[in-house]
């Protein structure tokens, strides 16, 4: 199944089962917190569906996240990406963040490009979605709901003048995390357990990244485990999972305004979007202690 999160013309938003192949959608009536975590046990009819369809065409689809949900990701995760940046081994442990939701950019939507970077990178993801807590499981995917797509676009120069790390400026920046188109359900990954599934991201045509999320150095139940051991994950909560080689940082092709990205995972579907002009702050508000370049 593919569910997404939609606003219809009359402006209402909420949850909808998609046929990709018919082009329709039918609205679920319930909310988020009633059939995300009976979903894997009692299939389509833990939706409550409007029985009517709609094109989907006439819908707007938005970044698949429940309106309480927090949105994590963790790094250092794909080793190819690591050694084209010097590091010749795994490393012990992922490293972890928070993204805020005025981060998030809709399908189809424009990524802005923040005042304070001159190096905006790009970053193919496979997204897990959080249907219920975690507990005692064998395997900690069986919590999750499915998968989406996102592109988790970094400020690389944040922190130089530091000499350290900036994970804020980096990774929490308004309108550069786009999710979607939908989120594919767990069923269709053949259930719980590690996904292997072609992950391809395209700027203006051109491949920039190609991987198999096989390929992760910590699998995503140790993923799960690892941010649920500090912060316990709750339902709806989404985690990006860490990107491949083929960055804009190995090559210095950093993204630009007007630029066109389509990421691509299989089975899921294609994220679009593209680059919006800079954003210049006032005079009086820019200075060297901003860490604006």
């Amino acid at each position: 199944m593919k569910i997404a999160r939609i606003r219809e013309a009359d402006e209402r938003c909420g949850w909808a089962l998609v046929d990709a192949d018919d082009g329709r959608v039918q609205r679920i009536r319930a909310p988020f917190s009633h059939w995300a975590s009976r979903l894997a046990g009692d299939g389509i009819d833990a939706l409550d569906l409007n029985t009517a369809s709609i094109d989907l065409a006439d819908v707007q689809l938005l970044a698949p996240v429940d309106p309480s949900a927090r949105v994590f990701g963790v790094g250092l995760n794909y080793l190819t990406h690591l050694t084209r940046l010097g590091r010749k081994e795994a490393p012990p442990h992922t490293i972890a963040y928070l993204k805020p939701d005025s981060a998030l950019v809709d399908p189809g939507g424009v990524i802005q490009y923040p005042a304070v970077t001159r190096q905006l990178d790009y970053e193919i993801e496979l997204v897990a979605v959080v249907a219920r807590r975690l507990t005692d499981e064998e395997d900690a995917t069986e919590c999750l709901l499915g998968y989406t797509i996102g592109n988790d676009v970094s400020a690389r120069d944040a922190g130089k003048a530091l000499g350290s790390l900036d994970l804020f400026t980096q990774k929490a920046l308004d309108r550069t995390a786009p999710i979607g188109p939908w989120i594919a359900t767990l069923d269709t990954f053949g259930g719980p357990g590690q996904p292997e599934r072609d992950m391809t991201l395209r700027i203006n045509g051109e491949t920039r990244q190609h991987d198999n999320t096989r390929n992760m150095i910590f699998p995503l139940a140790e993923l799960l485990n690892f941010v649920d051991a500090r912060v316990a994950l709750r339902p709806g909560d989404l985690l990006f999972t860490g990107s491949t080689c083929g960055v804009g940082l190995e090559d210095g092709r950093f993204l630009r305004p007007g630029d066109c990205i389509e990421a691509e995972i299989e089975g899921i579907g294609v994220l679009r979007n593209s680059v919006g002009p800079q954003r210049i702050l006032p005079p009086r508000r820019r200075n060297g202690r901003l860490g604006i370049p």
